[in-house]
């Protein structure tokens, strides 16, 4: 079973990054996962010096190895327990 993280990324000037130079990010990501079985990355925040990236994974351990292989830092891995959104009122 998969459950979702936000890891938090410490990467200085991340934010000031290119396009170009986040597509090789990408890439580079995409071939780690491509490694790795029960993970998958669903998408990426930057701001300022830190990425949070959103991620399906069968452990924290698969985020660990994603980030050895990557080479991009698992500062913080945080379990995600619930999503709510402004509909959430109407529940």
């Amino acid at each position: 079973m998969l459950h979702r993280y936000v890891i938090e990324r410490d990467i200085p000037g991340v934010g000031k990054l290119t396009e170009p130079e986040l597509c090789g990010a990408a890439k580079t990501s995409n071939e780690a996962l491509a490694k790795i079985p029960g993970i998958q990355w669903e998408h990426s925040y930057v701001a300022g010096d830190k990425t949070f990236c959103i991620y399906l994974a069968e452990s924290e351990d698969a985020i660990r190895e994603h980030a050895k292989l990557s080479g991009f830092p698992a500062t913080k891995i945080t379990p995600i327990t619930g999503i709510i959104d402004p509909t959430t009122e109407h529940a």
